[in-house]
């Protein structure tokens, strides 16, 4: 009888059945992925395939040119919120900060302090220092001023301005000649003046989101959309130059500053919605050398009176109406700088964009100091965003009292001396 022979079950390990499929194994981890992976459809009407074009958007507008750039991201035509730099609305100033985050800080940056640090109680015949300014040539444009002052005195003597255009007919000559006479004297001393561009009554446009809201009625009823704004804004005068000025404050000192908030809806303001043509414009084309803003100077409506304000009792408001114009004014002219440089609402700015304006009546004058820190205001880019923009802002200031027997009575040293400081300042 043949025995029995119990064969084992487990395989070696020097087996070469084991070594090939270890081989096998390698060569296919080692191997890339046969298909593409899955995406949502551009063509489905989905949240994931909304937000795939969304980000095909972003990606195409990102490649573009410049001019290309800024005509796709002003294409879609929706209505927006239409902000007036010179409103009477009260407590404008915090909407509109909170419009374009923006923090306001009383006073102005520390270069020019010195030259109001005596304030416009100051006795006439002193002055405080401006760097670059020696005292003949600083009385040579406390002359120059004096002269344009009594000039536009005498030519309102002759002719009595039309009913409600005082401030046009009147305070309008003058402020153009004053920043066309002072442009030319101190660009004597400060060179980059002398390759500047002056822009007379331009159009300055901007464009923006910030913030959102549920569509209540009509086919697209329910769904989020983004709050579209618009400023557009026309100063009485701007200086451009060709290179840009230097920051007033380090960009990370805007984290700590606060922006007031408000839950309101903008035209509750009121504001209202309007659908035009969305612009980005400096008052200047792209290939313009001269594509960064130096100083705005503005002149308030002939609504706007101290007098009419004080017998309203609204009083309050006079400040506040300069700030929104200061705010709204300089926050359009630095965004649409910020624009032409190619930076956008997915680009950040890599640095401070920087300009100053000048509001006035005639008789006062108020200074505002603006650096955009951000354009990233919308939903999507400002959930993780720190950066603040600022303002800075001075008080009215008197420049002189009147004119009495073809003299300046009270002509203020040290609003002039801010006034040619703010011209001094260059990159």
């Amino acid at each position: 009888m043949a025995a029995r022979i119990r064969l084992s079950l487990l395989v070696p390990k020097n087996s070469s059945l084991l070594g090939i499929q270890r081989r096998v194994h390698t060569e296919t981890a080692a191997k890339e992925p046969a298909y593409p992976p899955i995406v949502a459809s551009l063509t489905a009407k989905s949240k994931s395939a909304r937000l795939r074009q969304v980000e095909e958007q972003v990606k195409k507008i990102r490649a573009s040119p410049l001019e290309e750039k800024l005509s796709l991201i002003t294409r879609i035509q929706r209505k927006k919120f239409v902000v007036y730099p010179q409103t009477f609305a009260r407590n404008a100033d915090r909407w509109y900060q909170h419009f374009t985050k923006t923090a306001y800080i009383p006073g102005l940056p520390e270069k020019f302090t010195a030259a109001a640090a005596d304030g416009p109680d100051a006795p006439a015949g002193t002055r405080a220092a401006v760097p670059g300014i020696e005292d003949e040539a600083f009385a040579e444009i406390r002359s120059l001023v004096q002269r344009v002052i009594l000039q536009e005195h005498w030519h309102v003597k002759r002719r009595r301005p039309f009913l409600y255009r005082h401030q046009q007919q009147t305070v309008g000559p003058f402020l153009r000649n004053l920043v066309k006479e002072l442009t030319l004297r101190v660009a004597l001393h400060n060179p980059p003046l002398l390759h500047s561009s002056l822009d007379f009554s331009p159009a300055v446009n901007f464009y923006w989101r910030r913030g959102q809201r549920i569509i209540p009625k009509g086919h697209r009823r329910g769904h989020l959309e983004p709050t579209r704004f618009q400023i557009d804004d026309r100063p009485l005068c701007q200086i451009r130059i060709t290179e840009r000025l230097p920051q007033f404050a380090p960009l990370e000192s805007s984290y700590e500053a606060e922006v007031p908030e408000v839950n309101l809806r903008p035209d509750l303001m009121p504001l209202f919605r309007r659908q035009y043509d969305n612009h980005i414009f400096t008052g200047a084309k792209l290939p313009d050398p001269a594509c960064y803003g130096h100083t705005q100077f503005h002149l308030v409506p002939d609504q706007f009176h101290r007098d009419r304000m004080a017998r309203l009792q609204q009083s309050d408001q006079v400040e506040v109406f300069l700030r929104a114009n200061g705010l709204a004014s300089l926050f359009a002219w630095t965004g649409a700088q910020a624009m032409y440089q190619g930076f956008w609402n997915h680009e950040d700015v890599d640095r401070p964009f920087v300009s100053q304006a000048v509001i006035t009546d005639g008789h006062f004058f108020s200074f505002f100091c603006y650096q955009l820190n951000t354009v990233a205001l919308s939903v999507e880019t400002d959930a993780n965003n720190p950066r603040k923009n600022l303002l800075w802002g001075s008080e009215s200031l008197r420049l002189y009292e009147r004119v009495e027997d073809g003299e300046v009575v009270g002509l203020n040293d040290h609003v002039l001396a801010l006034l040619v400081h703010f011209l001094m300042n260059r990159p």
